[in-house]
């Protein structure tokens, strides 16, 4: 049956049909049908939230594995840096009398770091700002919390849910398929313990988001492998509340040669995301890579959220992102009201606090 036929019919996609989407050079054609798969999926709700970023340390002990990171350091490194559990509580503060309902933190795979530091920093800041959703860490930190301290993944994941953790970002994922990530990441955590790290939060009812970064040296069917892997972990615990594509940024990393990816490119991994991916309800467009516009556009090509306001992010302006690190609440709207959509505004797990109707001078 042709793809067009069952995305009508609201049948799921093969692989051989997701390599076909990504090959295919038509994607107005392709837009169109995520924007479809979209409206039937999700409806015309486009969420966002108002977070903020705290990127605790950038000491890294994989700073020299991870070729596409330009964001890691060697300890003792020029430009490496360690936040004290007052700056960090300090941060949220300040991040909490705007408004924030969510602070996002993920940092380095600091070598020297006891565990008590991450479960006080979380506690000191939760007692600090107790409204506040700590979404924080990405699998691979977990992961190296798992070895390094000797812990099963379940006793860290429960140790820092008692300290205030909330929710695992979806950091970490990089490309599954061995043949890229040996080829951008060799020693890195593997795709499959990524996957086993996020069962095992969704198993003690911890959420999650997930990600793929892509623009690199992948093909089509390595992004497909990607959604697909990903797929089947959300049939068996359903434990993913959004996909956030991660777009390449070769600024001052060791793939600099790598022109990275196009907004064509964007646009169609974003919308196959959506045909594939048809048990993730939120397909994220996530502006500070991609940028505010391209982002607006993707809106038409299935994406229904568009991260938040943000505030301060270090690890892509690192790499050479020239997107702001603030978007004003006004500024999404509008992004959202422009693209004819209905601003919804959430919280962490995508419980909706405020719909934002258009005004006049909106439309």
């Amino acid at each position: 049956m042709p793809v067009y036929e069952k995305v009508m019919s609201d049948e799921r996609l093969t692989a051989e049909d997701g390599i076909k989407l990504m090959e295919s050079p038509n994607l107005f054609a392709l837009g169109a049908l995520a924007d479809l798969a979209r409206q039937r999926r999700v409806g015309d709700y486009v969420y966002f939230n108002n977070n903020a970023h705290i990127n605790y340390s950038n000491i890294c002990a994989l700073s020299k594995v991870c070729k596409f990171c330009a964001f890691g350091k060697a300890h003792g490194e020029p430009g490496g840096y360690t936040y004290t559990i007052d700056q960090m509580v300090a941060k949220a503060q300040a991040y909490a009398r705007a408004g924030v309902t969510e602070i996002h933190m993920v940092g380095g795979l600091h070598p020297d770091m006891p565990f008590s530091f991450y479960t006080d920093f979380i506690r000191a800041i939760k007692e600090a700002v107790p409204q506040v959703h700590l979404k924080c860490f990405s699998a691979v930190e977990i992961d190296y919390f798992s070895r390094k301290f000797r812990m099963s993944l379940e006793e860290v994941l429960l140790r820092l849910r008692e300290a205030g953790h909330g929710s695992l970002t979806g950091g970490g994922a990089e490309m599954f398929h061995p043949e890229v990530h040996d080829r951008i990441c060799r020693g890195k955590m593997s795709g499959e313990r990524y996957l086993e790290v996020h069962r095992t939060a969704h198993r003690l009812g911890i959420p999650t988001t997930c990600t793929m970064m892509y623009g690199h040296v992948e093909e089509p069917r390595h992004v497909v492998d990607h959604m697909l892997k990903l797929r089947e972990l959300q049939d068996e615990t359903g434990g993913e509340n959004a996909f956030i594509p991660l777009a390449f940024h070769p600024t001052n990393t060791a793939m600099a040669d790598l022109p990275g990816p196009t907004g064509w490119y964007d646009l169609k991994i974003i919308a196959v995301a959506r045909l594939l991916l048809d048990n993730i309800k939120a397909i994220k467009s996530y502006w500070i890579m991609i940028s505010p516009r391209i982002a607006q556009i993707s809106l038409s090509f299935g994406a229904n959220d568009i991260d938040g306001t943000v505030r301060e992010e270090k690890i892509y302006h690192f790499a050479g992102a020239t997107t702001p690190m603030l978007q004003e609440k006004e500024d999404l709207l509008r992004l959202i009201w422009e693209a004819g959509r209905i601003p919804a505004e959430r919280d962490t797990v995508y419980n909706v606090l405020k719909v934002y109707e258009p005004t006049a001078s909106a439309v």
